[in-house]
């Protein structure tokens, strides 16, 4: 038997470059779908890869690619309305709102009514007052209307539905609220600490005025209420008995 001495390779020798990689078909098709370029690479063309004898299509696995796509929203119908179908829409909205609002402004009137309905047409002018001075003689003079006594800055209020004539500084009151009422008559409201009215103000039965006080001619914390009937100066009245007349007691 012979023996062949084996070949050694000289090391020394440069290796030869590497030639160019081919991609893998996956890698390729992940990149074009990835980088949005598929469609304009492809063309509509189907582009082949191979390698070691194996072809991929790439319209195999874009189906029909972009062009595909906008045929399936071209053939996709556009949902639409006439524009005498949105007049009518409008119409039926603005017909239900204007419906709406008519109930709420019903609710309200009646609301309102009732309201009014429970309101009370006389009330006192001051809660919880005592009676310290009636409508008669006193001290040689007549005393042309009550005191009722409560502490300072007790809120009073006007005793019937009415226009505020007159709301400040009076002589003897130190200040004084006249009020003109439906029937004529005017009440008055002498001594307060704070007027809380202004002349031409509407007031309602039980609404606050004012707040008590001992302004003017005065000897402790009262409210002196009088009742001129028929106007500012008609006959000054009992307010005691005026009052009572229309279901009050002091």
């Amino acid at each position: 038997m012979v023996h062949v001495p084996r070949q050694r390779r000289d090391r020394s020798a440069p290796r030869p470059a590497p030639g160019p990689r081919r991609a893998r078909p996956v890698a390729l098709l992940v990149a074009l779908i990835a980088g949005g370029a598929a469609a304009g690479l492809l063309g509509g063309q189907q582009l082949e890869v191979a390698e070691a004898g194996e072809s991929v299509a790439v319209s195999s696995v874009l189906g029909s690619g972009a062009q595909g796509l906008e045929a399936e929203l071209e053939a996709t119908p556009q949902m639409a309305i006439s524009e005498a179908e949105a007049q009518t829409r409008l119409q039926e909205v603005a017909a239900s709102r204007a419906e709406r609002a008519a109930k709420a402004a019903t609710a309200a009137a009646e609301a309102e009514a009732a309201a009014e309905a429970a309101r009370p047409d006389t009330v006192l002018p001051v809660e919880g007052a005592r009676l310290t001075s009636r409508f008669a003689m006193r001290w040689g003079v007549m005393h042309w209307g009550i005191d009722l006594a409560a502490p300072m800055m007790t809120p009073e209020y006007s005793v019937e539905a009415g226009i505020v004539l007159r709301a400040g500084a009076a002589s003897g009151y130190g200040q004084a609220i006249y009020i003109k009422h439906e029937n004529g008559d005017v009440t008055v409201y002498g001594h307060m600490e704070k007027i809380l009215v202004d002349a031409g103000d509407y007031v309602e039965a039980g609404q606050k005025i004012a707040l008590l006080g001992s302004r003017g001619q005065s000897t402790g914390p009262h409210l002196h209420f009088e009742v001129h009937q028929g106007g500012l100066d008609g006959k000054r009245v009992d307010p005691v008995a005026w009052l009572r007349d229309r279901g009050v007691d002091i």
